[in-house]
C-alpha cells in the first residue's frame, strides 16, 4: 500500500513541478487562522515532528481554565491560533485567553460575563460553543485585534492587553441579531456565531447559527468594517424579489417568512482572487417542507461571493429542498489538483452523507461529473419532495451509503434480535427517502459522514484526510402533540407549547436522546423553577435560547415541564396575568402552519450503548482528489472493553477534525476514548497516541517557536456521554531530541 501511494504522490509532485513552477508558494508554517490558513486545509509545513521521532512526543504544557460545567454538559471545540508566540483561544465559558505558546502561561484573560448583567443571574448563560477566533492587524502593524463570538455578540479585543475595543460596533461589539434586512419580530431571535468568520483586507465576513425550527432567523452572510463594526455588505441567502434564486420558491413572500440557509460551519477565502466560499445549511423547519415548497435556494449550497462586495459569482446546491437536515457541515478546502495533466484550482466540499463535491474554483464547474438521480416521493400529506438529488460520480464516498438488515450489529444473539426488532419498526432505509410517519433511517447519521471538524488536505499531493462517523439514526414524523387539544389546564396548554417548540429535540416522551440531548422527565428535581426559566430564556451549551416564547405560553410550558398543578400563571415567572384561555391568542406564528414534528434525534444503539451497525463506527480516510480514488480507510478510536475481548478496534463516533503535516503525519483526537493519535499519512497506520484529560472534540493546531514544534488540542469533552473538560494540552518532542 505504501509503495502504491508513494508512486501516486511522486507523480503528483512531478505534475506540480511541471505545471506550477511560476506559482508563488504559500506559507503554511504558521497557524494564525482557524483551520490553519484561509484556504481552510488544516495543513502545516512544520516538519520537526516526523514518522521517525513522533513516538517520543511528550506533554510540553497543560493549561486549565477551571470553568467546565460540573454537570458535564459544557464543551470546548476551539481550534486556537498562534500569533507572535502567543496562543489565543476560548474556554468552556467563552473566556478569551492569551497564553505563552511555548509554556502555556497566561498573559491575559478576557471574561465577557463581567460585562453582561445576565451572567450574574444565570450561571449557564456563557456555557456556549465557540470553535475559534479571528486575528487582524493593520498594514503598519500598530492596530492588532482579536474578533470572537459569545453567542450573538462579536467582540473586538486588543491583542496586547486583552481589553475590549470600545469604539468597535456599539460599545465594543457587533450584535448579529441586528441588520438582517427583516422586520424585527418576524423570526426566532436566536442567533449565535459558533464558527469564526474570516478576514479579507479590512472586512470581517461572518455567518451564524440559527434555530432549527420553521421560524428560524435568516442566514444572510454579512461583512463588517473590522475597525468600526459598520456593516459593509449583506448577501441574502433567502433571496428577495429580483435577486438570483428567488424563483426557486413557490411562495412569493418566502424571503419575509423563512429562515436558515445559514453559514454556521465556517468559510474559506481565495485571498489572491478575492473570492469567499460559503457553505450553507438547510432551511428552517428541517424535516417538513410543505410550507416552503420549491428547490429552496440558497439552502444546502456552496456559494462563491466577491469578498469585497458580497456579489454573487456562482453556486451549487448539494441537497434540493432538504428534508433530512443535510447542512453543509464544514468550511470547504481550497486546493490545487491535477487531472489528466491539467492543473485545476479547485474547491472541495464535504457533506454529512459522506460525499466530496469538487468544483473549479473560478467557474463552479464540477471537476468530476455529478448526476441528478431520481429519489422517492413523500407520503406525508402536504409535502412535495424534490424528485432528484445530486450524486458525485467521483471522488469516491468516504462513508457507507446503505444500511440494511445484513448490516445490523451481531456481537451477541440476544442483542441482535433486539436490534432487528427496532430495525423493523422503521420502514424506509434508502437515502433520500422523505421523512414519514412510518419512519426512515438517516445514514450515515445526523452527525455522520463529514461534520464541523472538517477535512485536511496536503497541498503537495492533493490528498484529503477526513474523519467520519457511521451510525444510523431513526427519523419518525408525528402530528404535533397537544395541537388543538381539549385540555385547557395550564399543564395541558403547556403540552401544546412543548409540541410547538421542544418535541423535535427532546421527544414526545421528554427522554432526549440519551447521549447529547438531556431528558426532561423529573426536571424539577434537578433545577429550580428560576433556573429552568433562565435556561429557556438564555439557552445553555448547544440548546438555543427561546426568548420568542412570550407571556402565558412560557408559564404553561413551565407548568408542563415542572409538573405544576396550579391553574393560573405562577407569580415566580412572567407575572403575566392574562387568562389561561388566552395563551394561544397571540400573533400567529409560522410554527402554527407546521402540522408535523419528529420524535427526536434517535441514535440506533444496542442495550450497551454501542452503535447498532456492524463496525467500523468511526474511520479516518485518505482520498486522492486528483483521481477521486479512496486510498485507504482505517478505524478511528476504540472501546477498550471490546478490544480486550479480542474484537478488533471498532472506531467510535467522533467530533473534531484532522491536521496533516509535511512531517508525514495526520494528527487527530475527536474520539470518545479520550485519545489523540498520529497516523502515517501514506498508510493510515497509527504511529503514536496519548491519553487526554477529556475527549478532544476539536481540531489540533501546530506551530513552531524557538525551533520547537508544538501540537495543541482543546480537551472539552461534554458530547455523547463524555465527561466535560476545560484544558488545553500541548505536545512536543523532548528538548534533547530537538
Amino acid at each position: 500500500m505504501r509503495a502504491l501511494i508513494s508512486i501516486a504522490i511522486l507523480l503528483t509532485c512531478c505534475c506540480i513541478a511541471c505545471n506550477d513552477s511560476s506559482s508563488a508558494k504559500k506559507d503554511y508554517s504558521g497557524w494564525t487562522t482557524y483551520a490553519g490558513s484561509k484556504d481552510g486545509i488544516r495543513y502545516s509545513s512544520n516538519d520537526q515532528i516526523t514518522l521517525q521521532n513522533v513516538s517520543t512526543l511528550e506533554v510540553a504544557w497543560t493549561y486549565s481554565s477551571n470553568d467546565k460545567d460540573p454537570d458535564n454538559r459544557s464543551q470546548n471545540q476551539c481550534n486556537p491560533i498562534m500569533v507572535d508566540g502567543v496562543l489565543y483561544g476560548t474556554t468552556p465559558r467563552l473566556k478569551l485567553f492569551a497564553l505563552n505558546a511555548a509554556t502555556g502561561e497566561t498573559k491575559w484573560l478576557f471574561d465577557p460575563a463581567a460585562l453582561d448583567s445576565t451572567a450574574k443571574k444565570d450561571p449557564y448563560a456563557f456555557f456556549k460553543v465557540n470553535r475559534g477566533v479571528v486575528y487582524w492587524q493593520d498594514e503598519k502593524g500598530t492596530d492588532k485585534r482579536i474578533l470572537y463570538s459569545t453567542g450573538s455578540k462579536i467582540y473586538a479585543i486588543n491583542l496586547s492587553d486583552g481589553k475590549q475595543i470600545t469604539d468597535f460596533g456599539k460599545g465594543g461589539y457587533i450584535n448579529l441579531t441586528e441588520g438582517l434586512d427583516r422586520e424585527p419580530g418576524s423570526y426566532n431571535p436566536f442567533i449565535s456565531a459558533t464558527s469564526p468568520g474570516i478576514i479579507y483586507k479590512d472586512l470581517f465576513i461572518t455567518g451564524h447559527r440559527v434555530a432549527e425550527s420553521a421560524d428560524a432567523a435568516p442566514g444572510h452572510v454579512r461583512a463588517y468594517d473590522v475597525r468600526t463594526g459598520d456593516r459593509k455588505w449583506i448577501f441574502h441567502t433567502i433571496p428577495k424579489p429580483g435577486e438570483k434564486g428567488y424563483e426557486t420558491w413557490q411562495d412569493p413572500d418566502a424571503w419575509k417568512k423563512f429562515g436558515g440557509a445559514n453559514n454556521w460551519a465556517g468559510m474559506s477565502l481565495d485571498e489572491q482572487h478575492g473570492i469567499v466560499y460559503v457553505p450553507t445549511g438547510s432551511i428552517g423547519g428541517d424535516f417538513y417542507g410543505g410550507i416552503r415548497k420549491g428547490q429552496n435556494l440558497f439552502g444546502n449550497s456552496l456559494i462563491a461571493l466577491d469578498a469585497a462586495t458580497g456579489k454573487y459569482i456562482w453556486h451549487y446546491q448539494m441537497v434540493h429542498h432538504d428534508l433530512w437536515d443535510r447542512d453543509l457541515p464544514a468550511n470547504p478546502n481550497l486546493v490545487t489538483i491535477h487531472k489528466k495533466g491539467r492543473r485545476i484550482d479547485a474547491v472541495a466540499q464535504i457533506t454529512k452523507h459522506g460525499y466530496i463535491f469538487l468544483f473549479d474554483r473560478s467557474t463552479g464547474e464540477p471537476v468530476f461529473p455529478i448526476e441528478e438521480k431520481a429519489v422517492p416521493a413523500s407520503d406525508l400529506p402536504g409535502e412535495e419532495a424534490w424528485p432528484t438529488q445530486p450524486i458525485p460520480t467521483l471522488p469516491e464516498p468516504f462513508a457507507r451509503q446503505h444500511f440494511g438488515r445484513d448490516d445490523i450489529l451481531d456481537m451477541d444473539k440476544e442483542s441482535h434480535n433486539e436490534l432487528l426488532e427496532k430495525f423493523n419498526h422503521v420502514k424506509y432505509n434508502t437515502m433520500f427517502t422523505p421523512p414519514s410517519k412510518e419512519g426512515v433511517w438517516i445514514f450515515p447519521g445526523f452527525d455522520g459522514g463529514g461534520e464541523w471538524g472538517g477535512a485536511a488536505v496536503d497541498p503537495e499531493t492533493g490528498i484529503m484526510y477526513i474523519n467520519c462517523s457511521e451510525l444510523p439514526w431513526s427519523l419518525t414524523m408525528i402530528d404535533i402533540p397537544g395541537r388543538n387539544g381539549k385540555d385547557r389546564s395550564l399543564k395541558g396548554i403547556g403540552q401544546s407549547v412543548y409540541g410547538k417548540y421542544c418535541v423535535a429535540c427532546h421527544g414526545p416522551e421528554l427522554r432526549g436522546n440519551e447521549s447529547s440531548i438531556p431528558g426532561l422527565n423529573g426536571l424539577g428535581k434537578k433545577y429550580s423553577y428560576e433556573q429552568t426559566w433562565r435556561i429557556i430564556e438564555n439557552g445553555k451549551n448547544m440548546m438555543p435560547a427561546f426568548k420568542q416564547i412570550k407571556g402565558n405560553e412560557k408559564d404553561a410550558l413551565m407548568a408542563f415541564l415542572m409538573d405544576i398543578e396550579e391553574k393560573e400563571p405562577s407569580a415566580k415567572s412572567s407575572k403575566n396575568k392574562e387568562p389561561v384561555s388566552e395563551v394561544n391568542s397571540t400573533k400567529p406564528s409560522i410554527l402554527d402552519e407546521v402540522p408535523y414534528t419528529m420524535t427526536g434525534y434517535n441514535r440506533f444503539l444496542d442495550r450497551n450503548g454501542y452503535p447498532g451497525i456492524k463496525p467500523p463506527w468511526g474511520t479516518l480516510n485518505a482520498v486522492d482528489l486528483n483521481t477521486g480514488t479512496l486510498l485507504w480507510k482505517v478505524t478511528l478510536g476504540e472501546f477498550s472493553e471490546l478490544t480486550q475481548k479480542g474484537i478488533s478496534p471498532t472506531g467510535t463516533e467522533n467530533y473534531g477534525g484532522p491536521l496533516v503535516t509535511k512531517g508525514g503525519l495526520v494528527f487527530i483526537a475527536a474520539t470518545k476514548d479520550e485519545k489523540i493519535r498520529a497516523f502515517d499519512k501514506e498508510t493510515g497506520n497509527v504511529v503514536w497516541e496519548s491519553i487526554l484529560p477529556a475527549a478532544g472534540y476539536a481540531t489540533p493546531a501546530t506551530y513552531t517557536i524557538d525551533g520547537r514544534q508544538y501540537v495543541v488540542i482543546a480537551c472539552g469533552g461534554g458530547k455523547i456521554g463524555s465527561k466535560s473538560g476545560d484544558s488545553y494540552v500541548a505536545f512536543a518532542l523532548p528538548r534533547a531530541a530537538n
